[in-house]
């Protein structure tokens, strides 16, 4: 099975071994670094290059599943898509000259697949969990006790959008750097009441590209390591990490253990969204989760087919 994620920092196709009552095995990837957000023109939609980059992927993606023996590939798309003002026209191009067609999930979508995914890879015995998603366009939160949460919440925290909205310098400026949180730490007090009112979480859980590499600067061993390996994220690490974020240009960022240069850029941004978030829900550490959505998009699929 293949899951095509079109997302606002990369374009990536997964091909998983999977059958229902498994976890599902990695077996091949592609993917390219894509930056959606740059391609956005003044009236808020997809620029031509990007649909005509993003079929390209898409038919390079379908000789590869081809050729690995794929039988099934599910494509979804995340908030750029979702907020694009040509959105649905850009997928009815893509469907009309590959054959793909695109779910553009909700962000309630979002969160809960995640979720769904960190269920099973931690277990019943996690108890009640919270999850935290850093991604390019919004951050997802959801807590629950059971596969479905409680309560999803999908806010316009991602750490892409937030990094083009508030950071021009490089090194980020001062008064940059104090709105972005501002404006943070704002969206985020409106809307966790839900969540606090559901309990408090037995295991509070990162996904995300943006919260594995803050991990990673923070000492966590490397993803090409066993993704069993237990991997943390503690609040004084991520104050930490937004001192040293603030004081770095994006170069030099790039050259931190496990950061790519593609996400550099939004890396500060991500950390202080990492901060509000841990610091409002009173949460002293993450745990790091190998898998997210887009396991939870295979996970979701396999429950649904004849056992």
């Amino acid at each position: 099975m293949g899951v095509l994620d079109v997302g606002s920092n990369t374009v990536h196709l997964l091909l998983v071994d999977a059958h229902y009552g498994a976890a599902p095995i990695p077996a091949s990837k592609h993917k390219k670094q894509i930056r959606l957000s740059e391609h956005i023109d003044a009236d808020g939609n997809i620029d031509r290059g990007l649909i005509d980059s993003l079929v390209g992927f898409i038919e390079e993606g379908q000789e590869l599943a081809e050729d690995q023996g794929a039988t099934e590939v599910i494509a979804f798309a995340t908030s750029a898509i979702r907020e694009a003002g040509n959105g649905e026209a850009v997928i009815a191009e893509i469907n009309e000259r590959t054959g793909v067609n695109i779910d553009v999930l909700s962000g309630d979508d979002e969160a809960r697949l995640t979720f769904l995914a960190v269920r099973r890879w931690f277990g019943w015995s996690s108890g009640r969990l919270l999850v935290v998603d850093i991604g390019g366009g919004s951050l997802e939160l959801a807590s629950g006790a059971d596969e479905e949460p409680d309560i999803a919440v999908s806010l316009p925290l991602g750490a892409g959008r937030l990094t083009r909205d508030f950071i021009d310098s490089d090194p980020a400026k001062d008064q940059e750097i104090k709105a972005l949180r501002r404006h943070a730490r704002a969206e985020i007090a409106d809307s966790i009441g839900p969540l606090r009112r559901v309990g408090a979480p037995r295991l509070a859980v990162a996904t995300s590209k943006t919260l594995k590499q803050l991990a990673r600067i923070a000492g966590a061993p490397p993803s090409s390591e066993s993704a069993y390996l237990r991997r943390r994220l503690k609040s004084s690490d991520v104050r930490q990490l937004v001192t040293l974020l603030s004081g770095l240009s994006v170069a030099e960022r790039a050259k931190l253990p496990g950061v790519s240069a593609g996400r550099a850029a939004q890396l500060l941004a991500g950390a202080i969204v990492a901060e509000s978030v841990m610091d409002l829900l009173e949460v002293e550490e993450l745990e790091v989760c190998p898998w997210a959505l887009r396991e939870g998009v295979i996970l979701r699929r396999m429950d649904g087919l004849p056992r």
